[in-house]
């Protein structure tokens, strides 16, 4: 059972694990190009953030949400 956690520690260390190393060695010489997949996931978050705005905008536009509180007194 040992021996199975290791494959599967030396297979993350040594395969999956290459093209971030390939990207930590890259740092010493172009910072920007080392931190490309933070940067791809910062576009990618924002891209949807917008987007999650924009629905949401359309449905409220819609008036089709029922906003009637009904479930405490106090917040009518």
């Amino acid at each position: 059972m040992k021996d199975l956690f290791y494959g599967i520690a030396d297979l993350f260390e040594n395969v999956l694990f290459i093209p971030y190393d390939a990207l930590r060695s890259l740092e010493l010489d172009s910072w920007w190009l080392a931190n490309a997949m933070s940067w791809i996931f910062i576009i990618i978050g924002f891209v949807a953030f917008f987007y999650w705005m924009k629905q949401l905008k359309i449905f409220n536009n819609n008036d089709e949400e029922d906003r009637s509180s009904t479930s405490h007194s106090y917040l009518g």
